[in-house]
């Protein structure tokens, strides 16, 4: 049995990541991999069962380090008003740090092996989320509500300026890179949409 050559894996997965990032998951193959990353698709199979075991392997490990981020500084007892902003500060600074890996797990939230990716993640950070949303529901900080209309309240209009960020772009202006003072603006709102 040949030993790990943690070099070669991680080259592998980089290239991965990079890979279905920008041509997404139809576009990626284990051959197209190996010829990138200058082995032969033999190698690849000592480290991985198959495509679909890379992809989950790989797609589990990014997933993993970004939910880890979000919860820098971060417990579950916070107000919330502390523990949106610092998930807010924590997932700007990761998306804006981060834009390939960041698209690597969009083309995999929209596919058939995101279930199993998630399982491969483990459910700490659902534990600590929940935990935050039920504690804040107690302390009468947020209304309750599902949990897709929380989210999307919660969330939503973050992901929307990072992409702007990312673009550069709005859809009115040309030029536009997220400021401090926006972000916070837009967590004010969001705020008080939630309070009761």
């Amino acid at each position: 049995m040949r030993t790990r050559d943690e070099e070669k894996i991680d080259a592998l997965k980089e290239e991965a990541i990079t890979m279905i990032a920008k041509e997404g998951l139809n576009g990626f193959s284990i051959q197209k991999l190996a010829k990138a990353v200058g082995v032969s698709p033999a190698t690849i199979y000592v480290y991985y069962q198959d495509k679909e075991d890379l992809i989950v392997s790989v797609g589990a490990e990014v997933t993993r380090d970004m939910l880890e981020h979000s919860l820098k500084n971060f417990t579950p007892e916070m107000s919330f008003g502390e523990g949106l902003k610092t998930q807010w500060k924590n997932r700007a600074q990761y998306f804006i740090d981060n834009p390939i890996k960041v698209e690597f797990v969009e083309q995999l939230r929209y596919s058939q092996l995101y279930n199993d990716v998630m399982k491969k993640v483990g459910g700490d950070f659902k534990v600590k989320m929940s935990q935050f949303v039920c504690g804040a529901i107690e302390k009468k900080e947020i209304i309750k509500l599902p949990f897709e209309v929380y989210w999307s309240v919660a969330f939503a209009p973050l992901y929307q300026l990072i992409r702007f960020h990312t673009q550069g772009k709005s859809y009115v202006n040309d030029k536009y890179e997220l400021s401090t003072r926006q972000m916070t603006q837009t967590l004010e709102l969001v705020l008080k949409a939630l309070k009761p």
